[in-house]
């Protein structure tokens, strides 16, 4: 029998067995119980988070017949009926995956739809799943509104899709929208931890941690990676292992990167950087890690509990937290971040990295003095300037203003308005008022 991957072999088959998506699950299950059925059901969510797994689930449950046969719609199908059996083999005429991304005309949706109007062959629903349905086109979303908004009573349409935003608002108000979370890395890690029991495989904890912080919160990668894992180590997935096939830089190493930031030590920045190149190690990948580094000391200095205690790194984590102020580690943060952006239109990987190292070791919030530090070479800190000292009785004394002074012996100024007095023009001699002798 040829190999089946991980994904497929442990994909769910009941809701007990859903991982990390309690809140869709448990609305599934009361509308199960309390036959409160709708016609249409849309589930939204990155890839590998269950959207088709709870859609072969839902059908089960519309389906099952128990394994007497005599059983109607439920929660917890039994997977043992032919319905259950079929469905989870991919063979049940009456369950339709459609891929969206293949079948996105009008024509094929008209098809589907007039189809659709037969009733079912061997079961109680027949349930349409049409997946990637953002990619029909605008006339093909057209043609399905009427049927999705009243179709016959033995219909079920599932849409699923990773970009509801492309999504009619007329499709959408059709449909009970389900959003799925992406998944926790602790949960992925703990469900790859049975997974490896029930397969017989030795691994270690820290491994799948690692694993699990690479699926970036998708279930199926995850798997995918233990999957390459357990190829690599031959069946023994260690840290070091998964540390070389993912080429994830040592956290140790980064610790201990920052540590000589902190010293201000630019050669044994440099060399750390040289020693990366040398292993093929990937500076992008090297910078988000110390981005990482960075989170988890913020942490640290702000919740120290919530740092688990099997952490290898948790020692160093520690140390940086106590000796780093929370300025400092929000300032290397945000160089991280921005190095990590500029990648791409940085000369080479190599100086995109040691440009955001020297960053850090040029920037230093204002007025961070470390106990123990040393002064980078060659510079002189400048001392500080201290104001003039101001008598306290002269700084408080009021000003006066200077008046002009008057000359010796001047009387002041009489700025009384002087009397009007009327001239007597019969005083004036002859020739000046006109006569002469006449």
């Amino acid at each position: 029998m040829s190999y089946q991957v991980l994904a497929r072999k442990w994909r769910p088959h009941d809701f007990d067995s859903m991982v990390g998506q309690e809140h869709v699950v448990a609305a599934l299950r009361h509308a199960l119980d309390e036959n409160r059925l709708h016609h249409a059901y849309l589930f939204t969510g990155t890839r590998g988070v269950g959207k088709t797994t709870l859609s072969r689930i839902l059908a089960k449950s519309l389906n099952c017949t128990g394994e007497d046969g005599t059983g109607g719609v439920t929660s917890s199908p039994c997977g043992k009926c032919a319905a259950c059996r079929a469905i989870d083999e991919g063979r049940f005429v009456d369950y339709i995956e459609i891929d969206a991304a293949s079948n996105r005309s009008v024509e094929e949706m008209t098809t589907l739809l007039e189809r659709a109007m037969y009733a079912p062959t061997q079961a109680r629903y027949k349930v349409y799943m049409i997946d990637e349905v953002h990619m029909l086109t605008t006339h093909a979303f057209n043609a399905m509104l009427k049927t999705l908004e009243e179709p016959p009573e033995y219909v079920k349409f599932i849409l699923a899709t990773t970009d509801p935003q492309k999504v009619p608002v007329t499709v959408l108000s059709r449909c009970l929208q389900f959003n799925l979370k992406n998944m926790a890395p602790t949960a992925i890690a703990d469900h790859m931890a049975r997974i490896m029991q029930q397969e017989g495989f030795q691994f270690e904890p820290a491994a799948l941690r690692l694993l699990a912080n690479g699926a970036r919160g998708s279930m199926r990668d995850g798997l995918s990676l233990l999957d390459q894992a357990i190829a690599f180590s031959s069946g023994n997935v260690t840290l070091e292992s998964v540390r070389h096939m993912l080429g994830v830089i040592d956290s140790d190493v980064l610790i201990e990167l920052m540590q000589t930031v902190l010293d201000g030590d630019a050669a044994a920045a440099f060399r750390i950087a040289d020693e990366m190149g040398m292993r093929s190690l990937s500076y992008t990948q090297a910078i988000r890690d110390l981005a990482g580094v960075l989170h988890r000391v913020a942490i640290a200095q702000r919740v120290p509990e919530s740092l688990p205690a099997d952490d290898p790194e948790v020692q160093g984590i520690k140390k940086l937290a106590l000796q780093m102020t929370p300025d400092e580690v929000q300032l290397d943060y945000q160089i991280a971040l921005q190095a990590r952006n500029d990648m791409a239109m940085a000369p080479d990987e190599y100086a995109g990295f040691t440009m955001a190292i020297l960053r850090m070791l040029a920037f230093k919030p204002a007025g961070n003095i470390r106990a123990g530090s040393v002064p980078e070479r060659g510079v002189v800190p400048p001392k500080p300037v201290q104001p003039a000292a101001v008598p306290v009785q002269q700084a408080q004394k009021p000003v006066q203003i200077a008046k002009p002074a008057l000359a010796v012996n001047e009387p002041p100024v009489d700025l009384v308005e002087p009397e009007f007095v009327e001239p007597d023009f019969n005083d004036l001699p002859p020739w000046e008022d006109g006569g002469g002798e006449r």
